[in-house]
């Protein structure tokens, strides 16, 4: 009867854990608002929009006045870290950015401190 509770306890478990990580949210798609500090021009802001397609992270990123500025070229997740590569000014870059919670980020660009706000949508 022990052996019985203890597998039946182990099984509920294991679906328990199943569940929850199913529901885990997909963290970097959205907008999101990236303000670059220290940079040969000043303080600089940028709307990051990724998106996910089969799979893969991707998107554009757009200047303060919505105009889109460059695609992205790429995103490499590690864990909870992201790498943004895209081009700006005929030099490839890469935006490298880890979750502060769940609706900020905070990061580094060519050795320029980043933070990062996820846009709410209405």
């Amino acid at each position: 009867m022990k052996k019985l509770k203890a597998t039946l306890v182990l099984f509920i478990s294991l679906f328990a854990v199943s569940g929850i990580k199913a529901q885990t949210k997909d963290f970097y798609p959205g907008t999101w608002d990236v303000m670059i500090f220290g940079t040969p021009y000043g303080d600089v802001k940028r709307t990051f929009v990724l998106e996910r397609k089969e799979g893969k992270l991707g998107g554009v990123i757009k200047d303060s006045t919505g105009a889109e500025l460059t695609k992205i070229t790429k995103v490499t997740e590690n864990g909870k870290t992201a790498a943004i590569d895209f081009t700006s000014q005929d030099y490839d870059v890469t935006l490298t950015i880890d979750p502060v919670d769940e609706d900020h980020v905070k990061g580094n660009l060519a050795g320029f401190t980043t933070t990062g706000v996820r846009r709410k949508e209405h």
